[in-house]
């Protein structure tokens, strides 16, 4: 018996940051944000050797355990034992099995595509259809939160993981008392082909670490800056107009809103833009792009850019000649999802 998973990666239109804990714990936070259809994958498949080996194919990491109930997620590949852990925590009745878990991902580390949450919510995917665990579409999305941010303590936000698991088109809100909603937007047909021929995905070939980063953001939610607070509150504002111009089709009060969400995420954390960055942004603007911002964190990763579909060839050669790798964005509907081989 083989089992195979996959969630799907996201794009964060408007809110990032606002799913941190420590602002969305004082002012609560809300996020939209939509699938791609780029996945984390997951294989788990029984080992006769009793033994647990992990395989991260796309960056070529692995390691190998004899049974038992805690691995070290201090080790090379934390992800993969973190969920190990809280599994066979969770449900003590599934002994520990010899298994062999093979990953990989079709964006790189820190794309800002949520790639790391992404491939915990596959993983924890695989496990329930393996286990055939009672698990429901919130109880896979806070059990990946809690396994990264709390148990293997990786700092970000709370987004990534609903989205994975959820897929499609949401605006999320994130309340003081850490409940979670996840509304799905219902978009006309029309509008969502209008967004996808709209949108070109530039890899700025920049990997960046989001934690150094997000770390900045938790910073400004618990200082006294008054400036980089009101950025925050500008960024979870954007997010809510946003969601209203998407469902009406207003396309050019969403680039305006795109472009203030923008702004103000800069103005949230030194760290979010760098020289590099406003270069690649004045560079698409000036060859055709109405607007655009990183996708994630920032700092580098995938940048999101807006454009009239009549000037998208005219942008894409451009960005060719700039070099760096060019994406088309295709929605999915559908997230998180297992199956199995026998």
């Amino acid at each position: 018996m083989i089992v195979r998973s996959k969630a799907p990666l996201r794009l964060g239109l408007a809110g990032g940051g606002t799913d941190i804990a420590s602002y969305y714990r004082k002012f609560g936070g809300c996020v939209l944000n939509a699938t791609i259809d780029m996945y984390a994958h997951c294989t788990l498949e029984p080992d006769d050797e009793k033994t647990v080996r992990f395989y991260a194919a796309d960056i070529n990491e692995s390691a190998v355990y004899g049974v038992k109930e805690t691995l070290p997620v201090n080790s090379n590949l934390p992800l993969h034992c973190g969920v190990y852990n809280r599994i066979m925590r969770d449900y003590p009745q599934e002994n520990p099995r010899g298994l062999k878990i093979t990953t990989y991902s079709d964006a790189p580390p820190g794309s800002g595509l949520g790639s790391s949450s992404t491939m915990v919510v596959a993983v924890i995917k695989a496990f329930e259809q393996y286990l055939n665990l009672p698990l429901g579409e919130y109880d896979v999305a806070s059990m990946a939160y809690t396994v990264e941010r709390e148990e293997i303590g990786l700092s970000g936000g709370k987004q990534d993981q609903y989205a994975a698991t959820f897929g499609g088109f949401n605006f999320m809100e994130f309340y003081t008392d850490e409940k979670v909603i996840v509304n799905p937007l219902r978009l006309k047909r029309w509008i969502r082909n209008e967004l996808e021929a709209s949108i070109v995905l530039y890899y700025t070939g920049v990997s960046r670490e989001s934690a150094s980063i997000i770390n900045a953001q938790i910073k400004s939610a618990q200082s006294n800056d008054a400036k980089r607070l009101e950025s925050m509150h500008q960024i979870k504002e954007a997010a809510s107009g946003m969601k209203e111009a998407l469902l009406k089709g207003d396309f050019a009060g969403l680039c305006a809103r795109l472009n203030e969400a923008w702004r103000a995420k800069k103005n949230a954390a030194d760290s979010i833009s760098n020289p590099f960055i406003d270069g690649i942004y004045n560079y698409v603007m000036e060859n055709g792009a109405l607007a655009a911002k990183i996708s994630g964190a920032g700092g580098g990763g995938f940048m999101m850019v807006y454009c009239d579909p009549v000037n998208k060839p005219r942008l894409v050669k451009a960005l060719k000649e700039k070099g760096g790798n060019i994406f088309n964005a295709s929605f999915t509907e559908i997230g998180t999802q297992a199956w199995t081989i026998y």
